[in-house]
């Protein structure tokens, strides 16, 4: 078990689900809060690359251990795009709204409408070691928004017929891609 823990985000919807699941799951003691640092932009090319570019960053500006995450939705009418740029799907400054709608108007008139939502997490400790995890949830995308009960694509994303929205926040817990991220996390851990 990590004594105290940093999540590398500034996004509190991610930091819930995250946090939620870090301790249910008895992996991390604490996590901490009420820390800052300035905004990470996401250079790296991969989700690992940015994974590993906000673990290290936040442990090194805390000095506590840090996991670093990111995750990228992958819809297979789109090459694997939007990828890394799933938060900016929409371009610079876009919002969980624009972004729906850039994907949803994006698959218009598509009938392959498979995607995967691919978690790569990261955590860096002072010392400089590292352990990387990663988990993925398949689904499709969604001919339209449905469910009000989550943040992101949750509306979009289908898995066995319900969007992540309808599935509801309790039930996403326990098999979402960040969830699966975090259980392979912990698996490493204990290997290691």
């Amino acid at each position: 078990m990590i004594e105290r823990l940093v999540v590398a985000t500034q996004n509190p919807d991610k930091l819930a689900e995250i946090e939620a699941v870090l301790i249910d799951s008895g992996l991390v003691g604490e996590v901490a809060q009420g820390l800052s640092w300035p905004e990470i932009e996401e250079t790296e090319p991969t989700l690992l690359g940015n994974a590993r570019l906000k673990a290290r960053t936040v442990c090194d500006l805390t000095r506590l251990p840090a996991l670093g995450d990111d995750t990228g939705l992958e819809v297979a009418a789109l090459g694997g795009a939007p990828g890394v740029r799933t938060a900016r799907f929409s371009g610079p400054g876009g919002t969980y709204a624009s972004n729906r709608a850039a994907l949803l108007a994006a698959l218009d008139g598509v009938t392959d409408r498979r995607a995967v939502f691919r978690t790569v997490m990261c955590v860096a400790w002072p010392t400089g070691e590292e352990v990387v995890a990663a988990g993925e949830l398949e689904g499709a995308i969604a001919l339209e928004e449905r469910g009000s009960d989550g943040f992101g694509y949750d509306s979009i994303f289908e898995m066995d017929r319900r969007t992540l929205a309808e599935w509801g926040h309790e039930a996403k817990l326990r098999f979402s891609h960040r969830t699966r991220a975090i259980q392979a996390l912990a698996e490493a851990l204990a290997g290691s």
